[in-house]
């Protein structure tokens, strides 16, 4: 196969989500909180692609169960069958928010799962009544009591708003190098903002990033073109790589053939 071609459905649990932008008082740590209607169990294997942010998530079961969990950066794809039926909502965390949000650095948290309650930041002292918000009131209660519960000192809001400023800034397809020589900092400064405020090295960040640009623009483009606007050296290249993140080569992927499902990941004790 020449161009990046989805012959059968794949289904990624993100295509179900409905976004919605925080109001400007969460910005400085939401990112963006979006909602997923209950799913039924069915034969639909769905795609969890690897995430470069650290998510709080709201489950609720139709039995009436409900859990609050926290999920650091993904570095690879999971695939999984929804077991019961349920609906969740997502709330990803913005750069630098781990640590005043939930009183750990990102990188504790990469490819982990956490209770929401076992953490030591003020957004798990906010579990319980998270849990008993239905979605439409998640983001108004959220605005009302996280920023008088957040403290920063001036060095890590420094830190936090650089990190930003560097997020925004990353073309996928220059060197680090050049990043870290426009916001003024070394190389190795820029690896620890990346490391303890994303949980991601600035080239693993990257490479999810690259990756996430190709799954958007497959289509009827040829692969090779899809290599080049999104950054990699060729075709190779971005094979090897989709691989490495995905399980599986992307014209497998986009073909339908993907990785069995796998148990949900262990908690992780905090």
């Amino acid at each position: 196969m020449t161009t990046a071609q989805t012959l059968a459905p794949v289904m990624s649990a993100e295509d179900l989500e409905r976004r919605i932008a925080p109001p400007a008082g969460l910005r400085p740590w939401i990112a963006e909180i979006a909602h997923i209607p209950t799913v039924e169990p069915g034969p639909v294997t769905f795609t969890h692609i690897p995430q470069a942010a650290t998510t709080i998530v709201l489950r609720r079961e139709e039995s009436g169960r409900r859990d609050a969990w926290v999920l650091g950066p993904r570095t690879r794809a999971t695939y999984a069958h929804p077991e019961q039926p349920a609906g969740c909502t997502r709330i990803r965390l913005a750069p630098g928010a781990s640590q005043p949000l939930l009183g750990i650095a990102a990188a504790e948290l990469t490819d982990r799962v956490a209770l929401l309650s076992e953490l030591p930041g003020p957004a798990g002292d906010l579990a319980d009544a998270l849990l008993a918000l239905d979605p439409e009131q998640v983001t108004a209660f959220l605005e009302a009591e996280l920023p008088h519960r957040l403290t920063e000192d001036p060095v890590r809001r420094d830190h936090r708003r650089l990190l930003n400023s560097a997020v925004t800034a990353m073309d996928t397809t220059a060197p680090i190098g050049d990043l870290a020589a426009d916001l003024a900092v070394s190389e190795r400064q820029l690896r620890n903002l990346f490391t303890a405020g994303i949980g991601l090295s600035p080239k693993h960040y990257a490479r999810i990033t690259r990756l996430r640009q190709v799954l958007a623009a497959a289509g009827n483009t040829p692969w090779s073109d899809v290599a080049h606007t999104s950054g990699y050296y060729d075709q190779s290249h971005l094979s090897a790589d989709f691989r490495a993140l995905m399980g599986v080569a992307p014209t497998a992927y986009f073909r339908g053939d993907i990785p069995a499902p796998t148990p949900c990941q262990t908690l992780s004790r905090f």
